[in-house]
């Protein structure tokens, strides 16, 4: 097993710990129905986030070793760009500054859209998972309206499905029309790797499999 393995099956360790990652029977957004659900929401404590941030900061400063910002969507991007803004600090002394938007534009006080350092230079925008990519598109869009660049992704979590008639993800998608880096903290592939290391969670793996074959991106469901 690779160290990026292993630094996925941690992760993935650490949210079945947390119970972010579940298994059972549950109804997507999209309408599909998953054997498994990702709820990063429940990262929801001090500890819990801390270890997330950690994660993402270790991600982060292999994955971009020059000079960024990060960027929170609101909501859940909000926590994730702050907390790993501090991980970046407190473990690789890199000071990463921050920013996120507001759902509605303040029109008293400071004003604006935007809460944080400003928007310039590069500019890697933080979430959870990407889902139809509407949320990094308008993420995008504000990021150069403020005159910065955007040039990656971080993700916790990449379901590997298909969104598209030519059988692409999301991810697939983001990197190809926004032209942007995407790196993952763990991807669906992997959980398929995960499962028969765990005492208990073999019995998921036919569901799984069965969904990968169903919805996974072309070069895996194929």
């Amino acid at each position: 097993m690779t160290s990026t393995s292993n630094t996925e099956h941690s992760f993935l360790q650490f949210a079945l710990d947390a119970g972010v990652l579940r298994f059972g029977e549950f109804t997507l957004k999209s309408g599909r129905v998953s054997p498994y659900f990702f709820n990063a929401g429940l990262f929801n404590s001090g500890a819990a986030l801390s270890t997330l941030a950690s994660f993402y900061a270790a991600a982060l400063h292999e994955a971009e070793p020059t000079s960024f910002m990060l960027y929170g969507p609101a909501y859940k991007g909000i926590p994730l760009a702050a907390a790993t803004a501090t991980a970046l600090a407190n473990e690789y002394t890199r000071d990463i500054p921050f920013a996120f938007n507001r759902k509605e534009v303040k029109d008293h006080g400071e004003g604006g859209q935007l809460v944080g350092a400003p928007l310039k230079g590069n500019v890697v925008i933080i979430d959870d998972v990407i889902t139809a990519g509407t949320s990094i598109r308008e993420s995008v869009e504000l990021i150069h309206n403020a005159g910065a660049t955007p040039t990656a992704v971080v993700i916790a979590l990449d379901r590997e499905e298909t969104i598209t008639e030519d059988g692409d993800s999301a991810v697939d998608v983001v990197t190809r029309e926004l032209g942007l880096r995407v790196h993952t903290l763990a991807q669906f592939s992997t959980l398929l790797e995960f499962l028969p290391t765990r005492p208990g969670l073999n019995k998921y793996l036919d569901a799984l499999r069965a969904y990968q074959a169903r919805y996974g991106k072309k070069e895996l469901a194929g």
